[in-house]
Parts: C-alpha cells; structure tokens; sequence
C-alpha cells in the first residue's frame, strides 16, 4: 500500500525556512547600522568644520635625549644602526621593532620613499618614546604597546649612545 504525502511537513519546513532567511538580518539592524554611520560621519564633519582640538593627544613634556637610529629589516630579521654607524642590534628575530619597521616600511612606501633614512626617536621626560620618520612625516608612540615593549625599546636605545 503506498503511503499519501500530505505535504503538510513539507509546507511546515519551507514556511519556516522562508521566515528564517528572511529575518537573516532583521531589517532595524541594517537600518541602524546605517544610521551609526552616518551619523559618525556627521560628527567627524562637524569636528573638521569647526577645527576642534584633537582629544586623544599626549601631554607635552620636555625632551630627555633623542636618537637617530636606521631601521633594517626583511621579515622578522633586524639590523639597527645608531646615528655613528655603531651596530646595536642584529639578530634573526626583531620582534616589536620588526612590527614597528612593517609599519615605517608601510608608511614610506605611500610616501614613495625609496631610501632608508634614519628615524628619530625621542624619549620624553614622562616616559614616553616617539619614534618619527622625517622623509614620511610618520609618527609613532611606542610606549602606546605595553610596557614589555617599551622596555624593548630603552634595552635598545640604552646600547646607542
């Protein structure tokens, strides 16, 4: 005897299935992620238009001594050479100074830079170190990362003299 298929459990699963690849994405999320933005670009244009200090600024503090170190690096390995020509680092594995060189290389590249001039790093009385790039105007707090590699930095610039 053949069975009779109603459908029922058929019908019952396609409705639901619509249903649900229908509210995928509820409609007020879109909505509202639309409005965030535009309302972000609203208030970027805003802080333009009526040239608003910038917020997120470090305090100014007297300058403690300055460096001229240049950066060499492919991949993770390092090689950094203070503004006398004296080796401080070279080594197979450069860690945070391999990320911050990415970033310089970054920089310079957009820059159109081709050279690799030597960067300026500068450690402030509160204890920060900046390090800046002249040919790129590029510019990076490198005690923004953690005090691990903040302590990088001062084993490395302790060897430059």
């Amino acid at each position: 005897m053949a069975r009779t298929d109603t459908g029922l459990i058929f019908d019952a699963e396609a409705h639901a299935m619509r249903k649900r690849d229908r509210e995928l994405i509820p409609t007020r999320l879109v909505v509202a992620m639309f409005s965030l933005a535009v309302l972000v670009t609203i208030l970027v244009a805003i802080a333009v238009l009526t040239d608003r200090p910038l917020e997120g600024t470090p305090p100014a503090a007297a300058v403690v001594k300055t460096h001229e170190l240049t950066l060499t690096g492919n991949g993770n390995a390092m090689h950094v050479v203070d503004g006398e020509g004296a080796v401080i680092f070279d080594g197979h594995n450069g860690g945070f100074i391999s990320v911050v060189n990415d970033g310089l290389e970054y920089a310079r590249h957009k820059a159109r830079i081709e050279t690799n001039p030597p960067v300026i790093i500068t450690e402030y009385a509160d204890g920060r170190i900046e390090l800046f790039d002249p040919a790129s105007g590029w510019k990076s707090q490198l005690s923004s990362f953690g005090a691990g590699n903040l302590n990088v930095w001062r084993a490395l610039l302790a060897q430059s003299q």
